[in-house]
């Protein structure tokens, strides 16, 4: 599964960074957010890998916090990119005459770039709340990496500043993306239901079909290991719910992107077809 999700995902950054059709913003930020996958997989299943094949499962505080920093920053970059991927079709598609000015490519780096400190952000708030915690040594985290939200549980903080950091957290980094999200696309629907032709209304939908079936892929594994570790208190369950969300999800990213996008399968082929011409 690991290896599908890098090659899977380096495959669809081929494909865009060789391809001069694929070179609009829509595909920028697809390709950032297929190295953000990548990033996310590799930051805890490389380890797991390790833990099988040497039956240790033990991890250094240092090698810990890594993880988690990590685990954040790719993570957090994959929640705002499919925000910022939402507005891009929002804008195309309620504003498309206006769209190459308003999606200029330096508001697209920008967009990136912003994200990118977003991200940063969030996981070193993370690394100040847990790296004057010393009572680490010896503990038994029950998941398969080092989740941040038990890293805070075992935190000395009391239940008020706890509870307050992690709503903050979750309002900055959780709601205003999934609300932004939603607020694009009811825009969306409503402007595309507008539209006199059912051809029109159809090209419209498919434009938008991939990303809003990743977007519905990733809210819904991430809001399937919160429930789990909200409501079970089974540490098997919490660990599948995180496994699905960490691994399961990237990988089936590039599927969905290639296998409902006709301007990427173009691309995949047209790279198939040189690979097999120097054969």
């Amino acid at each position: 599964m690991y290896l599908v999700t890098v090659s899977g995902n380096l495959l669809i950054v081929l494909a865009i960074l060789t391809d001069s059709h694929l070179h609009t913003p829509m595909y920028f930020f697809l390709c950032s957010l297929s190295l953000a996958d990548v990033g996310f997989t590799s930051a805890t299943v490389p380890k797991m890998i390790v833990a099988i094949l040497t039956h240790s499962p033990a991890i250094s505080y240092a090698g810990c916090l890594t993880q988690m920093s990590f685990f954040l920053l790719f993570g957090c970059m994959d929640d705002l990119l499919l925000t910022v991927m939402a507005y891009d079709r929002f804008v195309a598609i309620c504003h498309p005459l206006h769209y190459q000015v308003i999606m200029n490519p330096r508001r697209c780096v920008g967009l990136i770039a912003m994200s990118f400190v977003a991200s940063v952000s969030e996981s070193l708030l993370h690394n100040l709340l847990i790296l004057p915690v010393t009572c680490f040594k010896q503990v038994e985290i029950s998941n398969f990496f080092c989740d941040p939200s038990q890293l805070l549980n075992l935190t000395c903080l009391d239940t008020l500043t706890h509870d307050t950091i992690r709503y903050l957290i979750g309002v900055i980094f959780g709601f205003i993306p999934i609300s932004a999200i939603l607020f694009s696309y009811s825009k969306i629907i409503s402007s595309i239901l507008r539209v006199p032709s059912p051809g029109g209304k159809s090209k419209a939908f498919s434009t938008c079909g991939s990303h809003l079936s990743v977007v519905c892929l990733f809210y819904g594994t991430g809001f399937g290991v919160y429930l789990s570790s909200a409501f079970s208190t089974s540490s098997w369950k919490n660990a599948v719910a995180s496994l699905m969300y960490t691994t399961v999800t990237p990988m089936l990213n590039p599927f969905i992107y290639s296998l409902r996008n006709r301007d990427m399968k173009g691309a995949l082929q047209r790279i198939a077809n040189k690979i097999a011409s120097h054969l």
